[in-house]
């Protein structure tokens, strides 16, 4: 599992932040624990409501991040794409990640990393941040609070 190593984060008091998270709509379910997620590290860090701006896909991430960092202190995004039997794969995932990357660096506003790249459903469902339910032993890890919690951490760093 990729979360071996992670850095522990410390307690963040980040009230008075602007936070924006967007979230693609592909794929629901994982979707759903994503934004589960993302809301409560918002939470955790003394944002009772950021704004939540939902996209159609993975590819048009960057574009809402672009046109909304500026007036924000922290940008979040949230997908999920999964490979198939085509090269569609590579090329949505290439282009949402170099393009939310590019907003980062040229807004200089942090942009959480919440896209999930995976092989195959179950590794998508492994780093949703779902709970436990009947037939289903719950998430391995949460994301969508991980890409958050990154964003707001470094907003701060930056202030």
């Amino acid at each position: 599992m990729s979360g071996a190593g992670a850095p522990v984060s410390p307690q963040l008091n980040a009230k008075g932040l602007e936070l924006v998270i967007i979230a693609a709509s592909w794929h629901e379910k994982v979707m759903n624990g994503l934004l589960d997620g993302a809301l409560r590290a918002a939470r955790d860090a003394g944002i009772e409501e950021p704004r939540i701006v939902r996209v159609p896909g993975s590819f048009e991430l960057p574009v809402a991040a672009a046109r909304l960092a500026p007036d924000y202190d922290a940008v979040v995004a949230l997908g999920v794409v999964i490979r198939g039997g085509t090269p569609h794969f590579e090329y949505v995932c290439q282009a949402a990640t170099s393009g939310l990357t590019e907003v980062s660096v040229r807004t200089g506003v942090p942009v959480g990393f919440g896209l999930l790249t995976c092989d195959n459903d179950q590794q998508a469902l492994d780093r949703a941040g779902l709970p436990a339910a009947p037939g289903f032993a719950g998430s391995k890890e949460d994301k969508g609070y991980e890409a958050t919690s990154a964003a707001l951490e470094t907003a701060l760093t930056l202030r």
